[in-house]
């Protein structure tokens, strides 16, 4: 993942800032509970494509 790229991209839903898990291949928004995945290094960013994290999962 371009490290420019990961400067430049938030969250679609809250503006916020994202979380880079390389080894999950995901971008994390704490403050919506939403994994956002990466599929051959273009990140996607649409909600309905996000995973809802769940309660016990640590972010």
């Amino acid at each position: 993942m371009d490290s420019k790229l990961l400067d430049i991209l938030v969250c679609p839903l809250c503006k916020g800032p994202l979380l880079y898990k390389k080894s999950e291949q995901e971008l994390i928004c704490k403050a919506d509970r939403l994994a956002f995945p990466i599929r051959d290094d273009i990140p996607v960013m649409l909600e309905e494509e996000a995973r809802r994290l769940a309660e016990t999962e640590e972010v």
